[in-house]
């Protein structure tokens, strides 16, 4: 199982987030993992994963495949939040997302990354934002949860009690448009209009990809969040992954901009540092 970094809140049932300060790290669900820890075990740092989803009936419907053998779900610790080998994508795209999953390790290894998103300094969209790689802060209101990325200052807003527009009528965004409605002690969240060049880990995806998560306080100072993400046209079945996240009361965000002036850009796509006697 792979242990999980972050943090939440403390709150009662139906009020999940208060104001915090959260960093963490994607864990693949692992079938295997231990059961999350009660709400008495705040020093637990792991947070298990579940292999089926209940979203709250006032939402879009559930995602296919929420038994337990039509969500893929990675069995071993991956480095990534996806399951081992990839999502069940069909082809051509699956071939295509190990070839350029190829390359990029192999340009690391050489010592050559590859350019991404966060070198072109873009937001990180959903769903890496809630990856938390830099702190996030939650904030909830009665009709809106907002996370602060401090990671290039993003910020994303879930929509409390609103109702989700048809993908047609949703503009296209790295965040999409969210709508959240609790379920108990459970706030459970889908977002639909995420932008199609916005890729997790370069997974491709079309305009009709919903991710839904449930988010919910596995103890006092941790917290949970168990994405499911679906796409009909991209995907045989949908994955599964489980961010945890840890409260962390003496943290405050900083500012993060980017400034790519410092990247220099190769016509291969490598991304190298720029010195200051650097000619080219």
């Amino acid at each position: 199982m792979t242990s999980t970094r972050a943090v939440p809140a403390a709150a009662a049932a139906g009020s999940l987030l208060a104001l915090v300060v959260v960093s963490g790290c994607g864990a693949a669900d692992d079938p295997k993992a231990d059961p999350p820890p009660s709400p008495s075990a705040s020093t637990s740092t792991s947070a298990s994963p579940s292999r089926s989803a209940s979203a709250s009936t006032s939402l879009p419907p559930e995602p296919r495949g929420t038994a337990p053998n039509d969500v893929k779900t990675t069995t071993t610790t991956s480095a990534l939040p996806v399951p081992e080998g990839g999502p069940d994508l069909k082809e051509p795209y699956a071939s295509a997302w190990k070839a350029q999953r190829a390359k990029r390790l192999a340009a690391l290894k050489a010592g050559k990354p590859l350019v991404d998103s966060s070198t072109l300094c873009l937001p990180e969209g959903m769903p890496t934002i809630m990856g938390a790689i830099f702190p996030i802060e939650i904030l909830q209101t009665p009709r809106q949860v907002t996370v602060l990325a401090e990671f290039l200052t993003q910020t994303r807003r879930i929509y409390l009690d609103k109702p989700m527009p048809p993908v047609e009528e949703i503009a296209p965004s790295y965040y999409g448009f969210s709508s959240g409605h609790w379920s108990g002690d459970t706030l459970d969240v889908i977002t639909r209009g995420v932008r199609k060049e916005v890729e997790f880990f370069e997974i491709p995806h079309s305009d009709q990809m919903t991710i839904t998560e449930h988010l919910r306080l596995v103890g006092p100072k941790l917290l949970e969040n168990k994405v499911v993400i679906d796409d009909p046209a991209y995907l045989k079945k949908p994955y599964a992954f489980t961010i945890g996240y840890r409260r962390k009361d003496d943290y405050r965000i900083m500012e993060y901009i980017c400034d790519a002036k410092k990247d220099l850009i190769s016509p291969d796509g490598t991304v190298s540092m720029k010195v200051e006697d650097d000619k080219r």
